[in-house]
C-alpha cells in the first residue's frame, strides 16, 4: 500500500512538472510571437542614412530596398549577406541596368553565411574593413526582430544599427510563417542573443 501511494505521488509530481514546463513554454512562445509580430515596417515611414547597409537575403524586396538606399545616396556601401557562392550580382538583381548611378564596386556580396547568425558574423569584419561607423540592416519585418537582436549581439554595443524592415509577400504574415519565425527566435535566444 505504501509503495502504491509512493508511486502515485511520484506520478503526480512528474505530471505536474510536465504541465508546468508545457505551460511555461507556451507562455514563452506567446510572448515571443507578440515581439516578432510587433516589428513595424520602417521602409515606408523612416528615412535612414548610414555609411553602410547590410541586406539579408532570403526574401523578395530586400535587395531592391538596399539598392534603392545606395542609389539615393543614403549609404555609400551595400553588403548583401548570404549570397549563393556561385551567384553574380546581375543574377541577384537583374534590374541593375535601371540603376545607372550604382557602381558595382559599391556592392559587396558576402557568400560564406547561410544563417542569420552567420550573416551577422560574416558582415561584421566587412563593416569594419569598409570603415563604416553605422549601418542600416535591411530584411523583412517578420525577420527583423531576430536579425536585429543577432546583429546587436555580434556588433559592439556603441555601434549604431538602424532597422529597415520591408514587406515580403503578404502584409500580414501567415500564422505558419509567424509560428516558424517565433520558434527560430526562441532557438536563437538560447545561444545567439
Amino acid at each position: 500500500m505504501l509503495r502504491a501511494r509512493s508511486w502515485g505521488i511520484k506520478s503526480l509530481l512528474v505530471w505536474g512538472l510536465l504541465l508546468s514546463i508545457m505551460g511555461g513554454g507556451g507562455l514563452w512562445f506567446y510572448q515571443e510571437m507578440k515581439r516578432v509580430k510587433a516589428t513595424p515596417i520602417t521602409a515606408w515611414t523612416q528615412d535612414h542614412r548610414a555609411d553602410c547597409a547590410v541586406v539579408l537575403t532570403g526574401g523578395p524586396n530586400r535587395v531592391r530596398e538596399g539598392l534603392d538606399l545606395l542609389a539615393q545616396g543614403a549609404v555609400r556601401k551595400l553588403i548583401i549577406a548570404g549570397v549563393h557562392p556561385r551567384s553574380t550580382f546581375v543574377e541577384i538583381f537583374p534590374q541593375w541596368p535601371y540603376y545607372p548611378m550604382v557602381r558595382e564596386e559599391d556592392v559587396i556580396l558576402e557568400r560564406r553565411s547561410a544563417t542569420t547568425y552567420g550573416n551577422a558574423q560574416q558582415a561584421q569584419p566587412l563593416v569594419e574593413a569598409l570603415h563604416c561607423r553605422d549601418l542600416i540592416l535591411v530584411t523583412s519585418n517578420l525577420h527583423m526582430y531576430r536579425s536585429y537582436r543577432t546583429f546587436r549581439a555580434i556588433f559592439a554595443q556603441d555601434f549604431t544599427i538602424h532597422q529597415r524592415s520591408v514587406v515580403t509577400g503578404r502584409f500580414q504574415p501567415a500564422f505558419s510563417d509567424l509560428s516558424l519565425e517565433t520558434v527560430k527566435s526562441m532557438f536563437y535566444s538560447l545561444f545567439a542573443y
